[in-house]
């Protein structure tokens, strides 16, 4: 059974300031509390684009699981609803697009 990850990536917020302090102070936290069956969580806060041309995503939020069934499972349970719709809440440049993937991973 192949791990599985999901994935929030963030528009550009319209207010920088006040989205870096609920995601810091409120989003995270409860990520981290009200995901049931994670097993790792990345933050990655976008600093450029390849090219020259300015990302329109700000952030990108990586939850991991060990199965598609325990991420499935969690999205269902009211923590994962309570998170999710936190994380609409607090993206003030529109709606973040939350994606699930299976996970390969190469070591080098």
């Amino acid at each position: 059974m192949k791990a599985a990850k999901l994935i929030v990536i963030y528009p550009t917020p319209t207010d920088l300031e006040t989205f870096e302090k609920r995601y810091a102070d409120e989003h995270v936290p409860m990520a981290v509390e009200k995901l049931a069956g994670k097993t790792r969580f990345v933050a990655s806060l976008i600093k450029a684009s390849v090219g020259n041309e300015k990302s329109p995503y700000h952030r990108i939020a990586e939850v991991y699981f060990p199965s598609i069934n325990a991420l499935e499972d969690c999205l269902k349970s009211e923590g994962g609803q309570e998170t999710a719709g936190h994380a609409v809440e607090i993206s003030t440049g529109g709606a973040p697009l939350f994606l699930i993937a299976e996970v390969e991973t190469f070591d080098f």
